[in-house]
Parts: structure tokens; sequence; C-alpha cells
């Protein structure tokens, strides 16, 4: 079945292995009992920082305005547009807004204002210690890969994959902004099926696996090998996007998981959106690459889903337990957050 998947898919030349059997679909250590923050409601206090790079006024003007649509109650970390070289103020200075986020009673979701780098510089300080008493929303992606994976690591806090309010509507229209008000602000489940635009679209191992969503920008991952903040995929089902990096980037770091045993015991694979990936002549384009990497895992592959830099991007909770079809092209996720 896994052959006539890749055949299909455009990869005669790169075939799948057989399907794992439902013991090895259901590994045992990638799970963890999921924490959730209770869903969000208009008049609650959100508080949004930058852990990164320096955020555009006009760029988080229209972010606010949405979220302040949705009746939340918008504030912003003190140091919120401080510069300090490429980074949004000191590692103190952004380490202490990220903290006093995270820790307030009040808040009760934590918006990042954009993504870059600089979380891997003070992702080690954050402090965990109330979220495991008093969950809170938290949403990011890109650079806040990093983050997302401490709090999953320490916590078993469920995040959210999903814009943040730097917000260019050009990228990220009405769709996204409503696709990022549901996972935060309802607690039904979130469906998203694979879109035949998007550059992993072929990307298909036909089979069905469910685990914990976890995962988020690859070169976060890639670069996080001994640090606290990279979850353990075992059982799990890996998500991941990246955005500028070239055929052979997404080649060398895919080896570099495989090599280290994080893709030893999957339970499936989601490929979002990998936004301009430019090779040279003749050489492997990005589908062709991840075919290679992913097709003799012998767990089901789902490429395609608008989750990432790309344009139309979609929100997602990650952490919480996941259902792929990859045949129907289907990513079902349960909700990221609990009633009140």
């Amino acid at each position: 079945m896994l052959r006539m998947g890749a055949a299909a898919a455009g990869g005669a030349a790169l075939v799948g292995t057989a399907a794992p059997t439902g013991a090895q679909a259901a590994a045992p250590g990638g799970a963890k009992r999921a924490l959730r923050a209770p869903v969000l409601a208009p008049g609650d206090r959100v508080r949004v920082v930058a852990p990164g790079r320096t955020p555009d006024p006009t760029l988080m003007g229209r972010g606010i305005e949405i979220l302040r649509g949705w009746g939340l109650e918008v504030e912003l970390g003190e140091h919120i547009y401080a510069r300090y070289g490429y980074l949004a103020g000191t590692d103190a200075q952004r380490l202490a807004d990220l903290n006093a986020a995270l820790t307030d009673p009040g808040v009760r979701a934590v918006f990042a204002a954009r993504g870059g780098y600089g979380t891997q510089r003070i992702v080690d300080q954050i402090d965990v210690s109330a979220l495991r008493r008093d969950p809170r929303v938290v949403v990011g992606f890109s650079d806040i890969t990093s983050i997302q994976g401490k709090l999953w690591r320490e916590a078993g806090l469920v995040t959210f994959y999903g814009p943040m309010v730097n917000w260019n509507d050009v990228r990220t229209g009405p769709e996204s902004a409503e696709a990022l008000r549901q996972a935060v602000m309802t607690t039904a489940p979130v469906t998203l099926t694979r879109d035949p635009a998007e550059t992993a679209a072929s990307v298909v191992v036909p089979g069905r696996a469910s685990g914990p969503l976890l995962g988020g920008c690859l070169t976060l991952l890639s670069t996080s090998f001994g640090a606290g903040d990279l979850p353990r995929f075992d059982g799990a089902i890996l998500f991941f996007e990246d955005v500028d990096e070239a055929p052979y980037s997404i080649d060398r770091m895919l080896t570099e998981l495989r090599r280290v045993g994080a893709l030893s015991r999957l339970a499936g694979v989601v490929v979002g959106q990998i936004t301009n990936s430019v090779g040279g002549a003749g050489e492997w384009d990005a589908a062709a690459v991840l075919k290679d990497r992913l097709y003799d895992l012998g767990v089901p592959v789902l490429g395609g889903l608008r989750l990432g830099h790309g344009n139309g991007q979609l929100t997602v909770p990650l952490g919480a337990r996941a259902t792929i079809d990859a045949a129907a092209g289907t990513l079902t996720v349960e909700a990221g957050v609990r009633p009140r």
C-alpha cells in the first residue's frame, strides 16, 4: 500500500516501507498527560511579549486590533519595542517580560509578538512553576518553537502553533484570524486538510496514526539536541515546517534527527508549509528530499498542511492528541483548551 502511495505522490523511486502495526503506532514515551488552559473568553487579559526580534509597530497595531475585536483585553510587555542588536532588548529584558506574562495570575494568554531569533538565548531560564497550577494559553510559531518545547517537556502544557501579533494581512487574512480565534476561544477540535498548492502536498504515505502532535520549526528542532526544550517524539505525531531553507539543508536537518534516533519510534509525520525552498538546477526539490528522508520510516506521512511561514497560515494545538489520515489528507487535533 505504501509503494502505491509513493508512486501516486510522484515518488516512484522513493518508496515507503510496510505500514506500522498497532503496537508500533502506539509506542510509549512521547505521550504525557496534557495540561490545557481554560478557553479564552471576552474580557480576559492577554499579554503580548517579544522573546525574539523587535516587532513592527504598524503590524502590531493590526494584530492588537484583531485581538481586541474578539473582546480580549490586550497588554504589552514592558520591553516589547526595545532593541539590542537584532533582539527585542537584552536577554534579561526579554526573559523578564516572558516570565512576568507566564506568572501573572491575571493573564490568561501569552501571545508572541514575532519570532526571528532569540528564544534559545533565554529558554533555559523560563519559569514554568506557575503554569503547572495555573495554565494559560501560549501562542506563537517559528522561533517560539523553543518555548513551546520547553513548556511541554517541563509542564505538559498544550500550546498553539499559529500566527503572531505582528500581523500581515497579505500573508494571514481573515481565514487565518478565524482559525486562531476558534483554536483559543472555542473547545472544538481542529481539523485541517491537505492543500494541493503547498510544496509538500505530494508527500504522502497512506495510513492512519494517533498520538500527541509535537514539533514546530525544523531549524529550531535541529538546533535543540542536548537541550531541555526538545520534546521526545516516541509515539507522537511529528509536525515540522520551515522557511528559506534549501532542499539540501532540509535533508541535513532530517538526517540529523534520524541519526540521533529522534524519528525511530514515531507514530506518524505531518509536514506543514515548506516556504521558499530553492535548490540547484537538476537537484532534488524539497518534496523529493522529504520523500527520501521520510518514506522509509514505516509510518503514515501527510504533507501539504497550511501550518507555518506560508500564506494562509492556520493554527494547531501542540501537545494535544491528534489523528492523521494520510490517504484522506486530514489532520484532526483535539481541542487545545478546556471548558472554563
